[in-house]
């Protein structure tokens, strides 16, 4: 199934720690193949540190009082995309930290790990394997333990 087709008015949030690590991995591109929007916060875009790609849509958080309840429990940065993914309607909140991860359920929104997203890109015929991307992750400082790198290798059925 084409994934444009499958994703076509799929909306996600992502955090910095996604787009840090997929641009690690030369794998950015991927968010744009998969998803219709890709959006994040000016604090995000900014803790990003460099020009973002021009299909990610920077949108500021309307309720600034949630965000910085949120920011006394989590990274200011997490606060912020969780803040913005709890004002409107998204498919998924990107997330890598299981503090924010769990954090965000809680408010019962929908949460990804980047490496669920490669996993969604695989499934969805984005990308062809999964397994050369989980190995070039294993090549960064990103935290992914041998046994949960398995656990994705094998839900790809590779």
């Amino acid at each position: 199934m084409d994934s444009e087709k499958l994703q076509a008015n799929s909306v996600i949030i992502t955090d910095t720690s996604c787009f840090i690590l997929l641009e690690k991995i030369n794998a950015l591109h991927i968010l744009n193949d998969l998803f219709f929007s890709v959006l994040t916060t000016p604090k995000i875009a900014g803790e990003y540190g460099k020009p973002l790609p021009e299909w990610v849509i920077i949108k500021p958080v309307t309720n600034l009082q949630r965000q910085q309840q949120f920011s006394q429990h989590i990274d200011a940065g997490e606060a912020s995309a969780i803040a913005l993914a709890a004002e409107i309607d998204c498919d998924y909140v990107i997330l890598d930290d299981i503090a924010a991860r769990k954090f965000a359920e809680k408010l019962g929104l929908r949460v990804k790990g980047t490496v669920g997203v490669l996993l969604l890109a695989k499934q969805t015929g984005v990308i062809p394997l999964l397994r050369p991307y989980i190995d070039l992750i294993q090549k960064t400082n990103f935290r992914l333990s041998q046994q949960l790198a398995i656990q994705f290798i094998q839900a790809a059925d590779e």
